[in-house]
């Protein structure tokens, strides 16, 4: 198994999935982790990926938005989990569309909840989809 989570610095979880610079993706085997990669993520800071907001746009339904939310998934298509702070409900439903399942944390560090989600610990806040 392998779990993405964003952040910006590889020790801390990003509070928002679109705004999140990197994946810090474990690899999972046996309830364990065993190794740990950090990939490049677009996102609303990349150049050109920015949301726009048109009068009358469903705020991440839109033809642009999903475009920029399949590139976000584009480079974690071999995970099955991603682990956020918080994220929109398109990007929640392009990942859902890519097979991925999507878990929400208030828990900052990620060596923390990978710990606690791998012992079956780790609330999911769903509360923060937005």
């Amino acid at each position: 198994m392998k779990i993405a989570v964003v952040t910006d610095d590889g020790k801390t979880i990003c509070q928002h999935f679109g705004r999140a610079g990197y994946y810090l993706v474990a690899s999972i085997e046996n309830g364990q982790v065993i190794g740990k990669e950090q990939r490049p993520k677009s996102g609303h800071h990349t150049e050109g990926m920015q949301h726009n907001h048109a009068a009358g746009d469903c705020h991440g339904f839109n033809a642009h938005s999903q475009s920029v939310h399949a590139g976000m998934v584009s480079n974690i298509t071999d995970c099955q989990l991603v682990i956020a702070g918080g994220m929109g409900m398109g990007a929640r439903q392009s990942l859902s569309q890519a097979g991925i399942d999507v878990h929400m944390t208030d828990v900052a560090d990620i060596d923390t909840t990978l710990k606690l989600y791998l012992e079956g610990k780790l609330p999911n806040l769903t509360e923060r989809l937005h």
